[in-house]
């Protein structure tokens, strides 16, 4: 069992290493991006499908509590959370729906959508984005190793490059924190 808990730490290293060598302009620049938002009077919507919903809905409450400095909240939605609507569009439109439906309602010009597919290749996932896209949203898109799809529909895309669900969801939420901590600090001081 040790063996196995060194194995796992040393994978996650090894990824954190990889992204620090290739992804860190990609997470500047999606601070970048949601501070702008923010600043300009704008939302974050963020989604996913099981353990990224769990970190769309993880994210989302960082912004609107705080993550660590006391401040004003900040707007943002995961589309995850409220069951009786994913259950009536899944019902009365399909899954594949479940997202896009609820980006008709909540997202704006100018608003931050942020999908989230450890796959890339989630059918509900990638609607919801091209549907941001003509609401005229800037959409920014975590997703694993062979995330080409998810790449080719949003702005700003980091392809953790891993192929083991695990270990990219738990890169997608290290940066999801990055980013949390980053648009506190530029927004809020300290």
């Amino acid at each position: 069992m040790r063996d196995k808990i060194v194995e796992i730490l040393e994978d996650n290293n090894r990824l954190s290493a990889l992204l620090i060598r290739d992804h860190v302009n990609e997470i500047e620049h999606m601070v970048k991006l949601i501070v702008t938002a923010y600043k300009t009077g704008k939302k974050i919507v963020l989604f996913g499908n099981g353990g990224s919903a769990a970190d769309a809905q993880h994210i989302a409450s960082e912004l609107v509590g705080r993550f660590k400095l006391e401040r004003k909240a900040l707007r943002a939605i995961a589309l995850t959370t409220d069951i009786s609507v994913v259950t009536s569009i899944a019902n009365d439109y399909g899954f594949e729906n479940i997202f896009s439906r609820q980006i008709e309602a909540h997202v704006d010009e100018g608003d931050i959508v942020i999908g989230i597919s450890t796959s890339g290749k989630s059918p509900n996932v990638l609607k919801g984005l091209r549907v941001a896209r003509l609401r005229g949203a800037k959409l920014l898109g975590l997703t694993g190793k062979y995330g080409t799809e998810l790449k080719e529909i949003s702005d700003v895309t980091i392809i953790v490059p891993s192929e083991n669900t695990p270990r990219i969801q738990e890169a997608h939420i290290t940066i999801g924190h990055i980013i949390c901590e980053l648009v506190e600090r530029t927004l809020f001081g300290k």
